[in-house]
C-alpha cells in the first residue's frame, strides 16, 4: 500500500492528510512513476485553498521526479527504468508512487539528479516561457521580476542576466535581497520599506521597463503597470496576494497602450513537441552553469502541511522539495 497527501475540503494547510491509497495498473497511455522527490510550488496552495477550484476529494501537487516502474498499453515515450520528471496535471504529485500520462514525462539527463529534477521543472519551465516566449528578453533590456528570491525569481534573475538584461527585483527583506543579488539581480528592492514603482523609475531614468513579471497579483498589480514604459508588457503569472480585482481596461490605454497577459505553463506546454523544446532549453542553460537550481528547503512528504505554512509565510527562498 502506497501513501499520498490528499484533501477532502479546501482551507488552510491543516486540510492536507497523509493517506493510504490503492493504485491501479497504468491505463493505456499512462506510466507508473515511483517518486524520489516532489516539488513544492505556490500554485499548490491555490488548489488547497480553493482559489483554483478542484473536484474533491483530491490529490495535490504538479511536479515530481522518479523512475518509471510500469507502462500502460501504447506507451512509447518512456520505458520501465527511465529516470523522468514532469511539471503539470493531473494533480497528485504529493505521492510515493502515481500513474501519469506518459506524454507529460520528460527524460532526465544523466547529469541531473532526482532532487534537482523535482525542484526545477515547474519553476524552470515557467522561467523559460516567460523569458523566451511571452516576452523574449534581449540583451540591453531592463526587466522587473517580483519575488526575486523565490523559486521562479532566482531562475529568472540568472537566466535574464545570462541573456544580457539588467534585472530589477522586489524582495521582502535584506536577507532576501542578498539572495536575489547572488543570483544576478542588479537592483534588489526591499518593498517593505521602498516604493518599488518609484525606484524602478529612478533606476531607469524615468523611462520604465519593457516588461514586468508579476506573480504577486492584487497587492502589486497597479504599481506594476506604472513601472512600464509605453507599449510595455504586464505579465501576470500568479496571485500570491490574491486575485486582481476587475478593472477598467481603459487604464492600459491611458498608461501608454500597455499589453497585459495572464499566461500559464499548462498552455505553453500543452503540446508534447513544445514541452520537449522547452525542457531542452532549460537543460541546456543548466548545463552551461549560467543557471543553477538551489534547493534551500527539504521536508518529508508527510509533512507537506508544514511546508505550505512556511511557503505562505514567505519563510522560504529558492526551491523546496518534499521527500517520500
Amino acid at each position: 500500500m502506497s501513501h499520498a497527501i490528499r484533501f477532502h475540503q479546501t482551507g488552510g494547510p491543516e486540510v492536507l492528510q497523509w493517506e493510504a491509497v490503492d493504485l491501479a495498473a497504468p491505463a493505456a497511455g499512462e506510466a507508473r512513476v515511483r517518486h524520489h522527490a516532489v516539488g513544492l510550488n505556490y500554485i499548490d496552495t491555490y488548489h488547497r485553498s480553493g482559489l483554483y477550484p478542484v473536484s474533491l476529494p483530491s490529490g495535490i501537487g504538479l511536479e515530481g521526479a522518479g523512475v518509471v516502474e510500469a507502462v500502460g498499453e501504447g506507451v512509447t515515450d518512456v520505458a520501465v527504468g527511465d529516470r523522468v520528471a514532469y511539471a503539470g496535471g493531473p494533480l497528485g504529485a504529493y505521492a510515493e508512487v502515481r500513474n501519469m500520462p506518459a506524454q507529460c514525462l520528460v527524460k532526465l539527463p544523466d547529469a541531473i539528479g532526482f532532487e534537482q529534477g523535482a525542484a526545477m521543472m515547474l519553476q524552470g519551465l515557467t522561467a523559460q516561457y516567460l523569458l523566451r516566449r511571452t516576452y523574449r528578453v534581449q540583451a540591453g533590456d531592463t526587466i522587473l521580476i517580483h519575488a526575486a528570491a523565490g523559486g521562479v525569481g532566482t531562475i529568472v534573475c540568472q537566466w535574464a542576466k545570462a541573456l544580457g538584461a539588467t534585472v530589477i527585483g522586489t524582495v521582502g527583506s535584506d536577507e532576501k535581497a542578498a539572495v536575489a543579488r547572488g543570483h544576478g539581480c542588479d537592483h534588489p528592492i526591499v518593498y517593505t520599506r521602498e516604493n518599488f514603482a518609484e525606484r524602478v523609475r529612478e533606476i531607469t531614468g524615468g523611462e520604465g521597463v519593457p516588461v514586468v513579471y508579476d506573480s504577486i497579483g492584487k497587492d502589486t498589480f497597479m504599481d506594476s503597470l506604472s513601472c512600464l514604459r509605453p507599449l510595455g508588457m504586464m505579465v501576470l503569472f500568479g496571485a500570491a496576494s490574491g486575485p486582481v480585482p476587475p478593472f477598467d481596461c481603459g487604464v492600459l490605454a491611458r498608461m501608454g497602450s500597455l499589453f497585459l497577459t495572464r499566461p500559464t505553463l499548462f498552455t505553453y506546454a500543452a503540446k508534447r513537441a513544445d514541452l520537449l523544446t522547452m525542457a531542452a532549453d532549460l537543460f541546456e542553460v543548466l548545463a552551461t552553469g549560467k543557471v543553477r537550481i538551489e534547493i534551500n528547503q527539504r521536508y518529508a512528504l508527510r509533512d507537506a502541511a508544514q511546508a505550505h505554512r512556511d511557503l505562505e509565510a514567505r519563510r522560504t527562498t529558492g526551491s523546496t522539495i518534499l521527500l517520500p
